[in-house]
């Protein structure tokens, strides 16, 4: 029999998606991943930063950002904003110049790239002739001059990119004019710093690898005065009283030259050695800024005796009689100072410092030097992330007290406000209050405020207080000792190295109602906590559960559990444990989950599985679900790599004893860490799987590794026994297929504290094709997911309907099977996979509404190991919308999501980088920012001379960056367009 399609219901069932559904990837939080150059503008307020991906990227007020990415896969070298214009040019490591602006649609900005050039040289001559190493945005506005490898400089035009041949200065022009010794002695090399007057732009300060420095007129072409150096140059920094130059050196040095017009100045007026007359690191960049409240300021990077520190990363600031060495965790990429009044021309007030893992702001206006906590920007990934949980709508009293928790913790920072401030945020004010807790390798949880646009760090959560790990309490790398040269002092947050991986954060659980929080560790630790105003010394119960319950034959080959200290342990205020649930084997957890109305917590391995009552502290069931054939579920997937990170973490505490960093390598070795933690879980979960092919559903034997493994908790007050009566139940779901439920007695209100809570196995279904469960849901009467505990409670649900069947969905990686309570009969289902190989690796409940409707549907949202995103209806349970969202290469990325309760979610892109989604029409999270036009305009006259401000490009140095492979996801550019 033909069945017709009603076009009628297809339309307005169409509608009605459209109403509801809408993907978009809408900004990216964190750090951006491989830093490669730093530009600012003192007229907009704007950073840039640029990345070894060939993404650039802004940011101005908290909320301002923009991002555009270049089609060319290479990584931008520099930077520079264009003087007193919303226009910026950068520079990739193709020798390709772009030229990117900000341009106002719909009363938003947009970054835009408007051009592109690249350099060509006379027929047959080297690539070197044109490769650009050094770029000077003229105050002008109307000129770029681009120094080459080869010793050239380039006169252009912009924004047309129009190359001015008949301004253009070459080598020989150059070394025509100079004594000839000075040539016979040394070949130039290429241009490594552009620099103009700061009383005449029409002036140019050309500066020569070799140490030749040339002061160049433009008007007449010819030069005014040579500078010749003898030391390998670093960089330049033309003071602004427009008489004296500071030049740094390969050898340590700086030297200071005074503009006489006196040709050519043999030696310079004075030369200093910062740190000592033994060999030392090359200064890769000085400047010097005068100062009201006494001498001038001295920046500069680099210059540590090579021998004894030439490992360290270092920017020294000395003012007065302040002298610090700024000691960064990883590699400094460039760095720039923000300076007061309107013309930037002010008392210098900011140390902005980008190091490869992370923006470092120094307050140079208080006491001490302080650092500013940056509302954006914040590194992710000061230790490896775990795992990450979402907890949407908080109410207002946790969220304030975890903000007080968090103040508490953050006195060390300075008083001074963001500096960076240009633009404006148009986007309205975040609806409700929303927290994104990140677990890391050290033990910490970090709590973030996900409401907006910006990740702002709220409050940090330790655990390791908690046990006896091999770190050293009076080993603080913090400060230098007193009276120490160089004088030291540690800056930043970034410190990716664990003293003790067991400690590893794998699964959270914060009920935002009780103020009650679970984590769980790798070493098979559950902690149990409370939010407490004040700070509280006290011992922390620990319950050791043998999940194997007597298991002969089985011997445990991975990790040891960790020690618990005896002595009470002083807990600041925040989050405070008090109960500890410690499984054994010491495996990974790989499931958790909190009923704080019933005070009840489960937890699962891939031993088995059990809950604990935290009120009563008491274990109350164990379940081992271990196959005989289980042998890897005996060694712990942390066996495999537990010997590479003994041996980092041995090698660190060497570096501490030593008080020598040995952190050249630590990208490398974070790196390592970060994929052996990102695949711990993909590890475990997906032993059994194969490439995606084109195949059938088909059984799995149950010989397969890792069938008891746990992998999904759930609490649910429902249907088992009789349809009458619902009484409160535990569901687990293995990688086997099968589900367990127990029903539970949890006594009265008032006889809480008294009396057991009691539990019997009560149902276990077996999946025929024993696809791994990778989620349980309870739908109750009128076909919605029940209420999270204590949501009722609180006015913020209606009550579940329990009149009518309740439903239990059962989801595994391959199907979506809806089964009446409390009989357990099979009513329908839906088939993921059928020939593309698709599994599913992430689910969630979510609910969607239209802009003009207050309706809320409740629907599943589902990622799949293809990188696909489904949205299934409830009950249902039809495929509603999919898209495409995370490349199925990326198995980090789809392993980091985690979804929202309103439809949007989170996945990492890098070590550093969450990406933001949203599924959902009505919630969307997005950058809507203006930046306008500054008021000064371009020099009618650009010949004649005024007074230069500091110039909005930063980095003029030559820098060289290699390609490095990208590990994670493309980058996706949400903000930009190219024209």
């Amino acid at each position: 029999m033909k069945r017709f399609r009603r076009h009628g219901h297809e339309s307005q069932r169409d509608k009605h998606k459209q109403d509801l559904y809408q993907f978009n990837k809408t900004v990216e939080h964190g750090f951006p991943h491989q830093p490669s150059a730093l530009g600012f503008s003192p007229s907009l307020q704007l950073l840039a930063i640029g990345t070894r991906s060939g993404a650039i990227k802004l940011y101005g007020a908290p909320g301002v950002e923009f991002m555009g990415l270049h089609d060319e896969n290479a990584a931008v070298t520099q930077v520079h904003f264009l003087p007193n214009q919303v226009e910026l040019v950068t520079l990739l490591d193709d020798n390709s110049l772009h030229m990117w602006t900000l341009r106002a649609h719909n009363s938003m900005s947009e970054l835009l790239e408007i051009g592109r050039f690249t350099l060509s040289g006379p027929p047959g001559a080297p690539p070197s002739v044109t490769r650009v190493t050094a770029v000077l945005a003229h105050s002008s506005g109307e000129l770029l001059l681009l120094g080459t490898e080869g010793g050239h400089v380039f006169v252009v035009e912009v924004p047309g990119f129009r190359e001015l041949e008949e301004n253009n200065i070459s080598v020989e022009d150059v070394q025509n004019r100079i004594p000839e010794d000075y040539v016979g002695r040394r070949n130039l090399e290429c241009v490594e710093t552009l620099h103009e007057n700061p009383l005449n732009p029409r002036q140019v300060l050309i500066g020569y690898s070799r140490g030749l420095m040339v002061l160049w007129d433009l008007d007449r072409q010819r030069p005014i005065q040579h500078f010749l150096g003898t030391q390998q140059l670093e960089s330049v920094w033309w003071m602004e009283d427009g008489e004296n130059i500071l030049s740094s050196h390969s050898d340590g040095s700086y030297c200071q030259w005074t503009v006489t017009g006196e040709d050519p100045q043999t030696e310079p007026e004075k030369q200093e050695m910062p740190y000592g007359s033994f060999p030392c690191k090359a200064i890769s960049k000085v400047i010097q800024l005068p100062s009201k409240q006494g001498p001038p300021f001295l920046i500069f990077s680099g210059g540590m005796p090579r021998a004894s520190y030439g490992d360290r990363h270092c920017i020294s600031v000395i003012h007065s009689k302040t002298h610090e060495a700024l000691d960064f965790t990883s590699r400094i990429i460039d760095f720039f100072v923000i300076r007061e009044g309107v013309n930037h021309r002010g008392e210098p007030s900011a140390l902005v410092v980008l190091v490869e893992e992370e923006l470092i702001v120094v307050d140079l206006q208080t006491e001490g030097w302080p650092v500013i906590q940056t509302p954006y920007l914040v590194p992710l990934h000061c230790s490896a992330i775990t795992c990450s949980h979402h907890v949407s709508s908080i109410p207002l009293k946790l969220w304030e007290r975890v903000q007080a928790a968090g103040a508490q913790q953050n006195t060390h920072y300075s008083k001074k406000p963001w500096p960076i401030n240009g633009g404006q945020n148009l986007a309205p004010d975040p609806p409700q209050r929303d927290l994104l807790l990140t677990g890391h390798e050290d033990g910490t949880v970090r709590f973030w405020d996900a409401s907006g646009v910006c990740l702002y760090p709220m409050y940090k959560l330790s655990t390791a207080g908690v046990f006896l790990t091999d770190a050293d309490p009076n080993d603080n790398m913090n400060q230098g000792s007193e009276g120490e040269w160089p004088p030291f002092r540690k800056v930043g947050c970034f410190d990716p190295y664990s003293d003790d991986p067991r400690l590893g954060i794998q699964k959270i659980h914060l009920c935002k109602y009780s103020g009650y929080l679970t984590v769980a560790g790798t070493a098979g630790q559950i902690l149990v906590l409370e939010l407490n105003d004040e700070a509280a010394e006290q011992t922390v119960e620990a319950t050791v559960v043998d999940l194997l319950q007597g298991q002969e034959g089985f011997r445990w080959k991975g990790q040891a559990r960790l020690d618990v200290r005896e002595e009470p342990v002083l807990f600041p205020p925040g989050f405070q444990p008090f109960a500890l649930v410690q499984c054994q084997p010491p495996a990974v957890v790989t499931a958790i989950a909190l009923h704080s109305e019933w005070k009840l917590v489960a937890f699962g391995t891939s031993h088995g599985f059990g809950f604990y009552d935290y009120h009563q502290r008491n274990n109350i069931l164990v379940k081992c679900t271990l196959n005989p054939s289980d042998q890897m579920a005996l060694e712990g997937p942390l066996s495999r790599v537990k010997s590479i990170k003994k041996s980092l973490r041995q090698s660190f505490r060497r570096i501490r004893r030593s008080r020598v960093s040995m952190r050249k390598h630590h990208t490398n070795n974070a790196a390592k860490l970060q994929e052996i933690n990102a695949r711990l879980e993909a590890e475990a979960l997906q032993e059994m799987e194969l490439a995606p092919v084109q195949r059938k559903i088909e059984a799995r034997s149950s010989d397969d590794s890792f069938t008891g493994l746990v992998r999904t908790l759930y609490f649910a007050d429902t249907f088992v026994s009789d349809s009458s009566h619902s009484t409160p139940s535990l569901w687990a779901g293995t990688n086997g297929g099968a589900v367990f439920a127990y029903v539970l007695r949890v006594p009265s209100l008032e006889r809480r504290a008294e009396d057991p809570v009691v539990a019997h196995a009560a149902k276990e279904i077996q999946l025929m094709h024993r696809a791994p469960v990778v989620g349980l849901v309870v739908l109750d009467g009128k076909g919605a997911p029940l209420p999270e505990p204590l949501e009722v409670a609180h006015d913020l649900a209606r009550s579940p309907e329990m009149h009518g069947s309740h439903h239990l969905l059962v989801v595994s990686e391959e199907q979506f099977k809806l089964f009446t309570l409390p009989k357990v009969s099979s009513k329908s289902k839906l088939k993921l996979t059928a020939v593309d190989g698709s599994r599913v690796r992430r689910v969630g409940v979510a609910w969607f509404g239209s802009r003009t409707d207050e309706q809320l549907e409740s629907s599943l949202v589902v990622l799949t190991n293809q990188g696909e995103l489904h949205v299934i209806s409830l009950p249902s349970i039809k495929m509603m919308v999919h898209y495409p969202c995370i490349r199925r290469e990326d198995v980090s990325g789809i392993a980091s999501c985690v979804f929202t309760k309103y439809g949007q979610g989170f996945y990492l892109i890098s070590p550093s980088e969450f990406e933001r989604f949203s599924l959902s029409t009505r919630w969307v999270v997005e950058p809507h920012c203006l930046v306008e036009a500054p008021l000064q305009m371009r020099p009618k006259n650009p010949s004649s001379p005024v007074h230069r401000d500091q110039p909005d490009g930063v980095p003029t140095e030559h820098r060289n960056f290699k390609r490095e492979s990208e590990g994670y996801g493309e980058i996706q550019c949400a903000f930009s367009k190219s024209v």
